[in-house]
This record gives C-alpha cells, sequence and structure tokens, in this order.
C-alpha cells in the first residue's frame, strides 16, 4: 500500500504524549488519498482543508518547537495564550479538523478492512464512503455539503480501482493490498484515538457545522 506506508507513524507511546513533529511529517502523505476517491468537486476541498490544516500546525510549531514539542502542548499553550477565543482558533482548530479528515480516512479503510459491502454490488465502496461520512464528518457540516457528499458517492471508484490507485497503479492481490490496509491502521487507529481523548479531556471540541 505505497500510498499508506511510505512514510510511517510512530506507535503511540505509553503515556500517550504525540509528538508534533514526526506526526506531521507522517499525515503530511494522506491529503492525496482523496485523489484516489476521483469526484473533484467534492474531494479536493477536503484535500485542501487537510493540507491547510496540516500547514497551519506546522507553522506553529515552527514558531517555537519546544514550546510545541508535542500536541497536548499545542493546546495546553494555546489555551493559556488565546484565552475565551480558544478553541476555536489556531492549531487547536486547525487539529481539530483535521483529525475529522483522518477519521474519514480511518472508517473508511476499516470498513473496507472488515469487508462490509452491499451484497448486490460488491465491488462498490458506496457502503463504506456512507459509513465513514456518518461517523466522521456529517454532523459538522450544512445541508448544502451534506446534499454534495451524498451525491457523490454514486461517482466513488469501484473498490479495485481504489485499492490499484493505494497501490500507485500497481497490479497487486487484493488480500495483500487489506493486508496493508489493516498494518496502517494498527499504527494509526491508536494515534488518532488518542486525538480524540485528549480534545474530550481538554474540553476542546466544538460541534458548529461548517
Amino acid at each position: 500500500m505505497a500510498l499508506l506506508l511510505e512514510h510511517e507513524f510512530r506507535p503511540l507511546p505509553a503515556d500517550k504524549q504525540i509528538e508534533t513533529l514526526p506526526f506531521l511529517e507522517a499525515v503530511a502523505h494522506l491529503p492525496p488519498f482523496f485523489d484516489c476517491l476521483g469526484t473533484p468537486i467534492v474531494y479536493s476541498p477536503v484535500k485542501a482543508d487537510l493540507a491547510g490544516n496540516i500547514k497551519k500546525i506546522r507553522a506553529v510549531y515552527d514558531s517555537n518547537p519546544t514550546k510545541f514539542k508535542t500536541l497536548q502542548n499545542i493546546l495546553e499553550v494555546e489555551k493559556e495564550m488565546h484565552g475565551a477565543a480558544w478553541p476555536k482558533t489556531g492549531a487547536t482548530l486547525a487539529l481539530m479538523w483535521l483529525k475529522r479528515g483522518l477519521k474519514f480516512i480511518l472508517v473508511l479503510l476499516q470498513s473496507i478492512s472488515d469487508g462490509e459491502r452491499d451484497e448486490e454490488h460488491p465491488n462498490l465502496i458506496r457502503v463504506n464512503a456512507m459509513k465513514a461520512y456518518e461517523i466522521a464528518l456529517k454532523k459538522y457540516h450544512g445541508w448544502m455539503l451534506q446534499k454534495l457528499f451524498m451525491g457523490s458517492v454514486y461517482a466513488l471508484p469501484y473498490k479495485s480501482d481504489l485499492l490499484k490507485a493505494l497501490e500507485k497503479g500497481r497490479d497487486v492481490k487484493e488480500e495483500e493490498s487489506i493486508e496493508k490496509i489493516h498494518q496502517f491502521l494498527t499504527r494509526v487507529t491508536p494515534i488518532l484515538d488518542a486525538i480524540y481523548e485528549m480534545y474530550t479531556r481538554m474540553n476542546a471540541e466544538l460541534s458548529y457545522k461548517a
């Protein structure tokens, strides 16, 4: 799974403190995932949003690498720095949206890995994409964005074409591709879960609609 595994995420440490720089370097390789889904009118903005949020967090990190060494450091320092405007500001807000985009990717891939499918159309990924959207993004989107996404599922690529795109055009057996997806999920899911837990613990989660 060339696109997913070419830059691996570090394992989640026991204290769940995620170092900012290695996380950003790994996640920076993921926006092209949305190119594999086709439908540019829907997924190009999602890709741009993901890349833009990575850039915003990187800018904050680069301003003081010692102060912002971990993702938790970012939230703690910005909470102190921005006062009442926090968490709807800075890298805290960027990471909030970044984790939602990552959640969409992970739920979609987990659903495919688990073999969830439309039995009448087993090579389509509508079921998987709808599940990912419902869980990760739908409640944060207004009516227009929701309608746009619902229509886009009919233009999604076949599962076989998605897997080939993730392999950067190489012909690989489906079982081998699914195993690589499993490896990716095993590494990244605990990291994303820890970020969600951090937002809940610090009362930094917002529910406004985009």
